[in-house]
């Protein structure tokens, strides 16, 4: 069975769960520093906003109030961003990863063992987001609803590997007997957007649905963007309103759940953030503090209503104890899913 993925409001009441005392020494240590986030996407997608919104208001949380600088590093599905932050950045806890849930589970379910992030070895600082996905086509596409999927060639953009965007198309195809042609190799999901426009491709799958509803409005006002499965623990009722079907309905077998229930759990930390694994624990309580009297932040808050994205937060232990448990998933369901998600 799928866990139940806390509701914001239960959330947001577990932020203030008390830290150990620090020593003044500690307290003391961000004044006049910079910190560098290093963000694992492109440019206005909708990981890079929801980076730069947490990165505007953290500074207000740290004592010392450090300036914080955004940068983009996209690659391998933010692979890139995760290693270098985990093995080159220094570990004085004054860079700050940003990665997608796809560089978490890689080192678990990526065929390459080379490069890998080492998801289970940083500390995590907390994730902004626990999500829903979406399978969604565009006006001018023939395919509209989730019967089509099945009836007829789909055909769907995504990033590479890694991606959710890539590796979610590939799971449906695979756990649902969907007709989907997967072509990857795009630069995000604005890219893949504009490609849906040009009519290059059918839609996309894996798009989480904040992102959706923050960069492409007009297309869920105007409904030129056909939902045609939402894809997540629980329904959202929002979508389901709007007719997406969840994807339980059309997997096909115990088995192919259980791998999906797998993949589909890394949505629990979908906007996660994470320092150097050797970091020193009082520099990581610190940004732990300053990120959950972040996410309970009014001017926070009121950002993120202005931009259209949902925060419902995690803890950053809570987070660290998801991909523990994530890599304690049995081998055999592992290794099904690691091919769930390749070509």
């Amino acid at each position: 069975m799928m866990p139940q993925l806390p509701r914001a409001k239960v959330i947001v009441v577990a932020l203030v769960t008390a830290l150990p005392a620090l020593p003044a020494a500690a307290q003391d240590y961000y004044a006049g520093k910079t910190i560098d986030f290093v963000i694992g996407g492109n440019p206005g997608g909708g990981f890079d906003i929801y980076a730069r919104a947490l990165a505007r208001h953290l500074p207000r949380h740290i004592a010392g109030n450090p300036a914080i600088v955004a940068k983009n590093m996209p690659g391998a599905g933010s692979t890139k961003a995760g290693v270098h932050v985990s093995t080159i950045a220094p570990k004085d806890g004054l860079t700050i990863g940003a990665v997608t849930p796809g560089a978490v589970t890689g080192p678990l379910l990526d065929d390459k063992p080379n490069a890998l992030f080492p998801a289970s070895k940083v500390q995590w600082i907390g994730s902004a987001n626990s999500s829903t996905r979406i399978c969604a086509t565009f006006e001018g596409s023939k395919v509209r609803t989730v019967n089509d999927m099945f009836a007829q060639k789909t055909v769907i953009g995504g990033g590479s590997y890694g991606d959710a965007t890539h590796d979610y198309a590939h799971m449906i195809r695979k756990t649902t007997g969907a007709k989907i042609d997967v072509i990857g190799g795009y630069k995000g999901t604005l890219d893949t957007t504009l490609a849906m426009e040009r009519g290059e491709i059918d839609g996309m799958c894996g798009w989480d649905w904040s992102s959706a509803k923050s960069q492409k409005p007009e297309w869920i006002r105007d409904g030129k963007l056909r939902l045609l499965m939402q894809i997540g623990a629980t329904p959202e009722d929002e979508l389901t309103k709007l007719g997406a079907q969840e994807v339980w309905t059309h997997v096909k077998g115990d088995t192919n759940r259980q791998i999906v229930e797998l993949i589909v759990s890394q949505q629990a930390f979908q906007r996660p953030y994470f320092v150097h694994g050797d970091t020193p624990m009082e520099y990581v309580h610190i940004l732990r503090k300053a990120f959950d009297a972040t996410m309970a932040d009014p001017q926070f808050r009121a950002d993120a209503a202005k931009m259209r994205i949902d925060i419902s937060p995690l803890p950053g232990a809570t987070v660290q104890k998801l991909v523990q448990t994530f890599y304690a998933a049995p081998k055999d369901i592992v290794e099904q899913a690691r091919r769930a998600i390749r070509p």
